[in-house]
């Protein structure tokens, strides 16, 4: 694994790992269901990654966009591939919604809908973005999403 997928908390945050991507729980979330998808090459550009990493991504998108539709309701999605900080290719992946989500009794609202996100954390306690993060496992087992 490279730099990256380390600083971002491999393998405690892991929601799913494919053959060129990992899709992590991102630590500190904007909206519900916040992820980061980490490329597995050990490469410092977008550019630079292999052709097999590209034609993966499509499905990791797809079926990371299936389950955070399907677990939390979320209506968008934005990519951010920022890497000035974490320098592997990456996504912050922000789940939105016009609506409300509920996790353990507490209401989460997207608070820049329909605006671009400000990137400002959630009030989040470690039990509910653990209780998030299960919720995500599980939707992933149960669609038959396994890993590569």
């Amino acid at each position: 694994m490279n730099p990256t997928i380390e600083a971002f908390g491999y393998p405690e945050n892991l929601i799913k790992e494919y053959r060129h991507w990992v899709v992590l729980i991102r630590p500190e979330q904007v909206t519900v269901g916040s992820l980061v998808l980490a490329a597995k090459d050990n490469v410092a550009r977008l550019g630079d990654l292999s052709s097999g990493a590209w034609a993966e991504f499509a499905t990791v998108s797809k079926e990371m966009e299936n389950l955070l539709a399907e677990t939390f309701g979320a209506e968008k999605f934005n990519y951010l591939a920022l890497m000035m900080v974490d320098p592997n290719p990456h996504f912050h992946f922000i789940p939105r919604y016009s609506k409300p989500v509920e996790i353990g009794g507490r209401q989460f609202v997207d608070r820049d809908w329909p605006k671009k996100t400000e990137l400002n954390p959630i009030d989040l306690d470690n039990q509910t973005l653990d209780l998030i993060t299960a919720k995500l496992r599980q939707g992933s087992r149960a669609s038959g999403r396994g890993s590569y």
